[in-house]
Order: C-alpha cells, then structure tokens, then sequence
C-alpha cells in the first residue's frame, strides 16, 4: 500500500533563528488534498554527559514554549559554526554549557524529536572522562543555567515525580540505566 503524499506546493510562514515553518499543499495517496504545517529544524546533538563517579550531569533551564523550568542533558542545535559536523557540535554545546571536553564520545543514535509536525533530528552522544576546558565558549544570549550530577538513583526519581519530562533526557537515562545493567554482568 502507498502511503506516500506528494507535495503540491510550499508556502513559507517564518523564517526564524531557531526554526523555519512552512505550509505544505500535498496530494494524498487517495487522491484527495491535505495540509501540513511544519517546522524545519537544522538538526541538533544531545550529550550523556557522565563524569568520573558515574553521574549524569544535567542543566536547568527556563523553557519558554512550557513556562517553565526543566532538567536536560546538555544539548543543542547545529549551527553554522559546525558546518554540518555533529561532533564539532557536541565539543562546542559541552563546553558553553557545561564548561567540560570529553576525551571519549560515542555516538548512541539518532532520532527525530517529533515527527508529527518537526524534520528535526537529534544525534545523542555520551561522553565519558569529562575534563574542565582551558577556554570557555560563551553561551547563548539569554541562556541562563544551572549544573548539577545526578547519579542514576536520582535520575529515576526526578523521573519519577515529574521532574524531569524531558524526551532525550529520559531516553538518555535509560540509556544510561541498560549502561549499567551491562557493567554490572561484565
């Protein structure tokens, strides 16, 4: 069965900073017609940052778009500083936000954030053997952040009472929960 729709036309609605968002006219598969708003995304990274103890460092954030604040992983979008080189992109978010390099990154997957109106896709690392940087990049206007490690009991609680809602932090502590279930059978 073709579920594919055929895009018709494309209007553009905002050009931003962030995002972009267009109106799309598609054929449907049926042959009748549809529309689609949606976000275009340039991408981003999200890092499983964990430090020599074995904690998840997290930041807390206002988030505009929930009017309120959250717990995440470091993360951030790719931009033109990147061109296009996710790892650049996760040296450079560590260090604005965290203010620390890795000496071990390892690529876990790729995901896209929400598929029901967004292209963006996110690329999650970890990064393990964290060291304070010798230069610290300057984070986004605005961006105003609290740092905190979390071990693995504290992250499944802050889960647990809805403190942490965020979808890549909680998949990347439970990533980071299968990390440890694996260690300890080795």
């Amino acid at each position: 069965m073709n579920m594919e729709e055929r895009v018709l036309s494309t209007e553009k609605i905002y050009d931003g900073v962030i995002i972009n968002v267009e109106k799309e006219k598609v054929a449907l598969p049926d042959g009748h017609e549809s529309y689609r708003e949606i976000v275009r995304h340039s991408g981003a990274v999200a890092v499983l940052a964990i430090t020599n103890d074995n904690k998840v460092i997290l930041v807390k954030q206002w988030r505009s778009p929930i009017a309120k604040t959250t717990l995440e992983i470091p993360a951030g979008k790719l931009d033109d500083r990147d061109e296009g080189n996710a790892l650049h992109a996760v040296n450079r978010e560590l260090n604005e936000e965290i203010r620390l390099k890795a000496t071990q990154l390892k690529k876990v997957t790729g995901f896209y954030s929400s598929v029901g109106f967004s292209d963006e896709y996110m690329t999650l690392y970890v990064a393990k053997n964290l060291k304070p940087v010798s230069d610290e990049l300057p984070r986004d206007p605005g961006e105003d952040l609290k740092v905190k490690a979390y071990s693995l009991d504290e992250l499944k609680a802050l889960m647990a009472t809805g403190q942490i809602e965020d979808a890549k932090t909680v998949m990347a502590i439970w990533y980071f929960e299968l990390m440890q279930l694996k260690q300890a059978q080795d």
